[in-house]
């Protein structure tokens, strides 16, 4: 049986320091011991046919480390039932003592849910706003665009060429691919798009510009709800959060970067800015964010929205990367998932009261 000690810090912070005996961890240490011991080959003995004995001692740390990986959180799972405690980031974990054999004892940092006041939700105005038509010149630059893309791979296709041979004129005459047109996007380039003609790529093109505005308006209307939502929560901010949002942020802001073939130092450089600064000025923007995120969490809670087990699982099955899916057999990332599936299914019972 377990023993823990929670202490309550100011905002939010939890500290739990849990003791857990050998009995309580033996039977998943002999299972982790067993699963890894079929992919260790010892002199002497076919691969996953050595005596475990000798296994455990090659594995040595890389045991203990696979054992506390699934071990801790399981624990600490345990130790909060029954408390008022609701963790709403991922836990740091510190290890403080253990030895195989003797008893586990690790200290879980969470923040705890913090106390959320939203005011009446179900009076939200948001307006959704106008779809703006696809025009005939946005198609035609996509086309363009594409095309020039393509000429780039194949310098030859669609272009005026030198005729080699006499075919009803004189030798060394020009002759033209494609639709006998100059080099302009024609029915070859788009057949090399998947479409049977130019005018049938065009139609494709204007059927994606026109999904793709609709998404975009059906976004800046949940921003316009999620705005208001973040305007009536009032909530004292852990500190964590606003430092994990603003974080989020910065990984954003790097993957931007690299799309443009640069370093984020560089960019850094180019702004004329430091990291600290770029952090500073977002984060207003971060506690927007954060307040945001909870007020969304609260209202699911008193619309009672939730996710089950089988939705979950029907979510991890579409994962189609073996290794991202294997990730989900453990609990943080599976609560992590069923969290954001939450708030997605609150935001769509919002845009219904709103509209």
């Amino acid at each position: 049986m377990i023993n823990k000690n929670i202490i309550k810090q100011p905002k939010s912070i939890v500290e739990v320091t849990v003791t857990v005996p050998w009995s309580d961890l033996q039977t998943s240490w002999d299972q982790t011991l067993q699963k890894m011991a079929a992919d260790i080959e010892i002199a002497g003995f076919r691969k996953g046919q050595a005596p475990l004995n000798m296994v455990e001692g090659q594995l040595g740390q890389r045991l203990q480390d696979e054992v506390l990986k699934t071990a801790m959180p399981n624990f600490l799972i345990e130790a909060l039932k029954g408390t008022d405690i609701v963790p709403i980031d991922y836990p740091k974990y510190d290890l403080i003592s253990f030895t195989r054999g003797q008893q586990l004892q690790f200290k879980a940092t969470i923040t705890n849910r913090p106390q959320v006041a939203v005011g009446n939700y179900k009076t939200i105005k948001a307006v959704r706003p106008a779809i703006k038509p696809v025009t005939d010149e946005e198609v035609t630059k996509v086309i363009d665009d594409l095309y020039k893309r393509w000429k780039a791979k194949s310098p030859y296709a669609g272009t005026p060429q030198q005729s080699t041979t006499q075919s009803g004129g004189q030798a060394g005459s020009i002759n033209f691919q494609g639709n006998g047109q100059a080099d302009i996007p024609n029915d070859e380039f788009a057949k090399a798009m998947g479409a049977t003609t130019l005018n049938d790529l065009k139609t494709k093109v204007r059927a994606d510009l026109e999904a793709n505005v609709k998404y975009n308006n059906e976004l800046d209307y949940e921003e316009a709800i999620l705005q208001e939502v973040e305007k009536m929560t009032t909530v004292e901010l852990p500190e964590i959060l606003i430092q994990d949002e603003l974080n989020r942020m910065l990984v954003s802001l790097q993957r931007r970067v690299a799309d443009m073939g640069l370093l984020l130092e560089d960019y850094l450089k180019g702004q004329g800015k430091t990291l600290e600064q770029i952090k500073n000025e977002w984060r207003m923007q971060a506690e927007k964010n954060v307040r945001m995120e909870l007020g969304l969490a609260d209202i699911a809670r008193a619309e009672n929205v939730t996710i089950s087990d089988q939705e979950l699982q029907a979510e991890v099955d579409k994962i189609q990367d073996q290794r991202v899916k294997a990730q989900f057999a453990s609990q943080e990332p599976r609560l992590h998932l069923r969290h954001a599936l939450r708030q997605t299914r609150t935001l769509d019972l919002l845009k219904k009261i709103v509209s």
